[in-house]
């Protein structure tokens, strides 16, 4: 079934669909990942996304349950030059296509992903639609163009849990006591979890670290975590403009003044922001395996995996100083609280299938929280 898709500039590629008639819409982005389409497509930062993969041959290894980074897809498309029908790997349940199309998520394959790619370097991300519907260029670029740009969306609370839960290999809901009290299961520091669209890679990794964790949503109050008696807090990754959390950013500067804090991706973003930092749109974003990340205080280069269009300027900012820049284009990566234990990186440490090099922020976050309660 022939597919087109139009940009908001007019830029246009005929493809074809391997999910059947569909349209969707979304802001345009590439990843140049070659492997982790799986980990791409259940990630909650790519919500209101359609993800373009440089790479040109996806699916050969067909999707399983073990590497799924949430229960559900969060993208609005995936733009591929060929996609794998038949998948060749003894872990595989299910090909892509017929994941996808069980998911409700749009696939478009046999587009020229290397002029697409080229087009979004050059000019930047924009927004897009797909159609099967034989509708012409100029109807679908006039409806892209009047689409809500990335800019000021409050994506995170389309993809945050309604309500808090423990994790136990998978989410487990709980209910709060009618003071708000927590009956803290475990024997580990007790971590109050932001969940603005986390992985379940990222959770994993906190409960290796012996954490104790409750993970809540973005509108938990700091009086809601004090009455649950946590001992430090966690912003996770997540989709998304941070600029239009003011809210969330508030809520982390009182955190940060009373409890050992850090934050990824997004997190790492809201944690800027409450230190008085800006927010700026990427051009085209950090999307793939392998951004080279310049730790600054050992001066080791270390491969990161990313997955975000925003990063956020700490100049203006009281009491940050970077820990962490991009070597590809200088942005900020990661920053340190210079008096009080906060930390937080732009990349993700938590990286499903790798790079693995970065897990070690999980390890200073345990030392950080060890050195400000005692546990």
């Amino acid at each position: 079934m022939k597919a087109l898709l139009v940009l908001e500039d007019g830029f246009s590629l005929e493809g074809h669909s391997v999910t059947g008639p569909c349209e969707a819409e979304g802001e345009v982005i590439f990843n140049t990942g070659m492997v982790g389409y799986q980990e791409l497509l259940t990630d909650p930062s790519y919500a209101g996304q359609m993800v373009c993969m440089s790479y040109p041959l996806i699916g050969n290894c067909g999707v399983n349950e073990e590497d799924m980074e949430s229960s559900g897809l969060h993208l609005s498309a995936l733009l591929v030059k060929e996609c794998c029908k038949e998948p060749s790997n003894w872990r595989a349940r299910e090909s892509l296509p017929d994941f996808l199309i069980r998911n409700g998520v749009p696939a478009i394959t046999d587009l020229d992903t290397r002029a697409l790619t080229l087009h979004i370097r050059t000019h930047g991300a924009m927004r897009g639609v797909i159609s099967t519907s034989g509708r012409d260029v100029e109807s679908l670029r006039a409806r892209a163009q009047v689409l809500p740009a990335m800019t000021g969306q409050n994506l995170a609370s389309r993809v945050a849990p309604a309500g808090s839960y423990r994790w136990e290999g998978k989410p487990v809901p709980v209910t709060l006591e009618k003071d708000g009290s927590y009956a803290w299961p475990g024997k580990g520091p007790r971590l109050v979890v932001y969940d603005l669209g986390a992985t379940w890679g990222m959770l994993r990794l906190l409960a290796k670290q012996g954490f104790d964790m409750l993970v809540v949503p973005p509108s938990f109050t700091p009086a809601q975590v004090e009455a649950t008696d946590g001992q430090a807090v966690f912003f996770s990754s997540g989709p998304g403009d941070p600029a239009a959390l003011t809210e969330l950013a508030a809520c982390a500067a009182t955190l940060t003044a009373r409890y050992p804090t850090a934050g990824v991706c997004l997190g790492s973003q809201i944690l800027g922001k409450a230190f008085g930092g800006s927010v700026e749109k990427l051009k085209f974003g950090h999307h793939g395996s392998n951004h080279p990340v310049k730790d600054l205080a050992t001066g080791h280069v270390e491969i990161s995996l990313q997955r975000h269009g925003f990063s956020v300027d700490i100049s203006t900012a009281s009491g940050l100083e970077a820990s962490h820049v991009n070597l590809n284009d200088g942005a900020l990566e990661g920053f340190e609280h210079t008096t009080r234990p906060v930390m937080a990186v732009q990349y993700y440490p938590a990286a499903e299938p790798g790079p693995y090099e970065n897990r070690y922020f999980f390890g200073r976050f345990r030392q950080m929280v060890r050195e400000a309660v005692g546990i």
